[in-house]
């Protein structure tokens, strides 16, 4: 349920409302936005009668949400959310770019590949250090060593650094990423989404490769509900019966998703097409469709990759690319970060 509370409700019978809410049983999500004020009731509501809420002297007015989800609802929270990464914004209106390789694969290349994404315009670092894999005989990162690695690349150029965690053992080696990221295969992985939902660091989760928007939204909500509302929505493409893309890019679920949640929505346009040569202008058609950041796989020798080389650019290819995003991010009205 969620009540909207008159604009001049006096705090103290606000309060008064609030601990008889409570006292029900209920949680509430409590969001001032710039024109309204709405508590967002969670739990069982069915007992709670509408007349008895609107018969409250501080309620304008009040009514039922049909959806599972609701601390990601954008009916309980109208106003976009800002998710703050170690300084970098994004949401509301500030977009980032998020680059880096898909694997780390030595001190150099990271190091390299750091300096070059944040000289074009990249906000954060991404790196994998721990690499999910479809073939036990594939790289599998180089671990709590590829982890060093990046935060000595962020040493050396003082960018927040983006990786995946696997599983819920890896949350010590965690503490000092910026942004932790869950990648697709664990989007419905929910012991792990709960305990990277009971720490406060901001979390990066990737839609599942066969996943619809509400159970990627629902999976968001188990991390919320652990008390981690930081989370950043990453639309990375699904799987579909088109065979000449590694996924297709679902920029229509971008839309969907600004609609149904006020948490930010990046777009991953090098894991949708698994093409280096599409990825430009689908990153382009990402920022027309109102994402709140990029995702974007950048190699110093692409060819040699250990991990995805086929999907990554170069960095003289991301420095063109981000030339144009720049001017397309200030087209629409968004801050770059």
């Amino acid at each position: 349920m969620i009540i909207v509370l008159k604009q001049d409700a006096p705090d103290a019978q606000v309060r008064e409302f609030c601990h008889e809410l409570q006292d029900m049983g209920l949680q509430i999500n409590d969001s001032k936005g710039s024109d309204t004020h709405i508590l967002g009731l969670i739990g069982d509501t069915k007992a709670i009668a509408e007349s008895w809420v609107l018969a409250t002297p501080v309620v304008e007015t009040c009514r039922r949400v049909s959806e599972p989800y609701k601390k990601a609802n954008r009916k309980f929270h109208p106003d976009d959310s800002v998710i703050d990464v170690n300084g970098v914004k994004i949401g509301g209106g500030n977009f980032a770019v998020i680059a880096g390789p898909c694997s780390i694969e030595s001190e150099e290349q990271i190091t390299y590949c750091a300096q070059r994404v944040k000289d074009a315009g990249a906000s954060l670092l991404r790196g994998g250090a721990f690499k999910p894999r479809t073939s036990p005989y594939s790289f599998q990162g180089m671990r709590s060593e590829g982890l060093d690695l990046l935060k000595l690349a962020r040493r050396a150029t003082g960018s927040p650094i983006v990786t995946e965690i696997m599983n819920t053992e890896h949350l010590p080696l965690f503490e000092n990423v910026d942004l932790i990221q869950v990648g697709a295969r664990n989007m419905q992985n929910f012991e792990l989404l709960k305990a990277v939902g009971r720490q406060k660091k901001p979390v990066l989760l990737k839609r599942g490769l066969a996943n619809t928007l509400e159970e990627f939204v629902m999976s968001a909500e188990y991390i919320m509900a652990e008390g981690n509302e930081n989370v950043i929505l990453c639309e990375r493409g699904i799987r579909t019966f088109e065979t000449s893309m590694r996924n297709t890019l679902d920029l229509a679920g971008v839309v969907m998703l600004h609609k149904m949640t006020h948490l930010p929505v990046v777009v991953d346009p090098s894991h949708a097409c698994g093409h280096a040569w599409m990825v430009p202008q689908l990153a382009k058609a990402a920022v027309a469709a109102g994402a709140d950041g990029l995702m974007i796989e950048v190699h110093n020798n692409p060819a040699k990759a250990k991990c995805d080389g086929a999907q990554s650019l170069t960095p003289d290819q991301f420095d063109e690319l981000m030339g144009f995003i720049t001017k397309e991010v200030e087209f629409f009205g968004k801050k770059m970060n």
